[in-house]
């Protein structure tokens, strides 16, 4: 389910009502928590982070002269998304956060490479988020899919 927006003012205006006040909350808490340099925005049919041109003018790889995306939220059909490329990135990352996860939830860990998939706005560990978005810095994502990027072009 794609919300098609201007703005991310204009994005959480269209998700359902019963989960605005937590994906605000995790906005928030993303936001608030990031290391400086990352610019939210709307993107994607999303909510995004991204690195800012200005900073990394090489962009992303996969669609000429856009910012390099980092973290991405989605209100999609039965779930709030939380899309965080350094999860998927750097095996370290993914770790802390399996092991810290049932710290913070009694719920089951539901998720993908990248993605984590909250079914109830009452399940999102918040502090736990918190901790995840201070953990890599614009310099830290610039570098790892660098790493990662050139690997790929050599297979």
């Amino acid at each position: 389910m794609q919300i098609l927006s201007n703005s991310i003012e204009d994005y959480i205006s269209k998700i359902p009502e019963e989960r605005q006040d937590a994906f605000k909350k995790l906005f928030e808490t993303i936001h608030g928590n990031l290391p400086k340099g990352f610019e939210d925005t709307s993107n994607y049919g999303m909510i995004g982070w991204v690195v800012p041109l200005e900073t990394y003018p090489a962009g992303y790889h996969c669609a000429a002269n856009t910012p390099l995306p980092f973290i991405n939220l989605a209100s999609q059909k039965n779930f709030i998304a939380l899309y965080h490329m350094g999860l998927y990135s750097k095996p370290e990352l993914l770790d802390w956060f399996v092991a810290e996860y049932p710290k913070h939830s009694k719920k089951k860990l539901d998720m993908g490479k990248s993605c984590v998939r909250f079914k109830k706005p009452e399940d999102i560990p918040f502090e736990l988020i918190a901790e995840l978005s201070q953990k890599m810095t614009v310099e830290d994502w610039i570098g790892i899919y660098e790493s990662q990027y050139k690997k790929s072009l050599k297979k």
